[in-house]
Order: C-alpha cells, then structure tokens, then sequence
C-alpha cells in the first residue's frame, strides 16, 4: 500500500495532536463554522473520549492546525522565533474514526481567513495516511451537497462520490437556495487506500 507522506505546513503554521484543553476553542470554531448543524461540545468530548493510539484501543485521532491569524500577525521566517501574540491560534482541526477495515472522516474544517493555504489538504493527506497506518482499506467522508469547493477538494486527493443520503443535513434557515426543502443531502464519498 503506497501512502503519501505527513504533510508540510507553510512557514509558521503547525499540526499537532488535539488535547482536551483546545475543546473549547475547537467548539467555538464549529458553533462560527457550521452554525447550521454544528458539533455540540458534548459530541467533541464524546469523540475525544475514544481517541489515541490503537495499540490502546483508540479508534478516533484528532489534529489542530495552529498559526498567526492571517492579515493579523505575521507568519515567522523560516528559521525564526515563533511570531508572538496570535502566532499559536488554532485555525483548523480535523478528526477521524477508524475501525478496519473502514475509516471516516468525522470532522475537517479551516477558518475561512485561512483559506486558499493548503491547510485543509495538509489535515486530509494526515487523515488518509493515518488511515492506512490503521490498516483501513478505504476511507469514508460525508459532504453538503452545496459545498462544491469541499467536494472539489476531495476530488483532487482522489474521492468518489458513491452515494447520496437524501436530506441528511438541516438546509439554510437565512433563506439560502436550500431554504425551501428544508434539508440538504449528503454526498458519501470514497477514497481507496488499498487496491483490490
């Protein structure tokens, strides 16, 4: 099974395991992100509960992306000191389930003023080569059908949509084009991580 290697961040931005300290914040950028169908805390704890190394019969792992807040403070050059005030602020986090021979994308998200810096490829290559260091043969994710540019993502690092849960997620209560039907489907989409 041929895996791609952990990614490399840009200058100044770093992932590292999630701990129960960053819950908090990690709530709050779900509750800002996804206003329509966030994560209660409850359900972050939950999953926090199951995670770690396999050997310990964790089945979820979890990741931070931390970096200065773009526009805000500065990236630090390579090779310098860490920017100062704003420089470790969590930007993103992803988390993952894996029970071979299936793993699943729980949770990917990046701030939208961090957006367009390869972080949310960074946080999905992590979870796909994760995913084969578990032994899982494929690797599962559910998308909005109205998020194109996450199901676009998705596309490039080698998903295919293989089914559509009708209705699964609340639909826009401000009156987007989803607002009459109330509900908007899921996408499953697959990645295959050992070929047949």
């Amino acid at each position: 099974m041929l895996l791609p290697p952990d990614p490399v961040l840009p200058a100044g931005f770093a992932m590292r395991p999630m701990e129960w300290q960053d819950l908090p914040t990690v709530h709050a950028l779900e509750e800002r992100l996804f206003p329509v169908d966030a994560w209660p805390l409850s359900f972050f704890e939950e999953e926090f509960a199951h995670a770690g190394p396999e050997h310990d019969g964790g089945t979820r792992a979890y990741r931070v992306i931390t970096g200065p807040v773009p526009g805000r403070v500065p990236a630090p050059a390579e090779g310098e000191a860490d920017a100062g005030e704003g420089a470790g602020v969590v930007l993103g986090y992803c988390g993952l389930m894996c029970v071979p021979p299936l793993a699943d994308v729980q949770t990917i998200a990046v701030v939208p003023e961090a957006e367009g810096r390869g972080l949310g490829t960074a946080m999905l290559q992590w979870m796909v080569a994760e995913s084969g260091r578990r032994r899982a043969r494929d690797l599962l994710l559910e998308v909005r059908e109205d998020n194109p540019r996450a199901q676009a993502l998705y596309a490039r690092h080698g998903f295919e949509h293989i089914h559509t849960r009708a209705g699964y997620y609340p639909g826009d209560p401000a009156g987007g084009p989803e607002a009459g039907s109330g509900r908007v489907d899921a996408l499953i989409m697959r990645r295959r991580l050992v070929t047949v």
